[in-house]
């Protein structure tokens, strides 16, 4: 198994290389609106990788649509794709998702999803770009 490279920019580099909206979400934990983003109801076969980065994150296979407005998947495209960390931000705790090569904030994970593994990763579509397939 291959280790991670991690990625360090700071904060300049960001704010040059990503849209507004990526920044906010991405860098600054920002969450966009429900039902407002590109991957929402994509159905396109293919890689969804880190907006920031490009590290492989999550394939379409494990896609589904969860109807809580963000794409969600039941599993990263590989163990070492993604880290977690505990977040008690807006007076609860939840699991916060990031990519584990530049510290992205992609979202949440949540034990409400289907089977093989029963998570739901809700993610923000503004965190990802797809490469199709085909």
């Amino acid at each position: 198994m291959s280790e991670t490279v991690k990625i360090a920019k700071t904060e300049q580099e960001w704010l040059q290389e990503l849209t507004p909206e990526q920044f906010d979400v991405c860098r600054r934990k920002g969450t966009e609106r429900p039902f407002s983003g590109r991957y929402n109801n994509c159905k396109d076969a293919g890689t969804y990788r880190c907006a920031c980065c490009g590290q492989p994150l999550f394939n379409s296979a494990a896609k589904f649509d969860s109807g809580t407005g963000w794409p969600s998947f039941f599993e990263p495209a590989g163990a070492a794709a993604i880290r977690t960390e505990l977040d008690q931000g807006l007076f609860q705790s939840r699991t916060e998702v990031l990519c584990s090569a530049c510290d992205a904030h992609l979202g949440h994970v949540f034990a409400d999803g289907p089977q093989p593994t029963g998570l739901r990763y809700c993610i923000n579509s503004v965190a990802l770009n797809l490469d199709r397939e085909g």
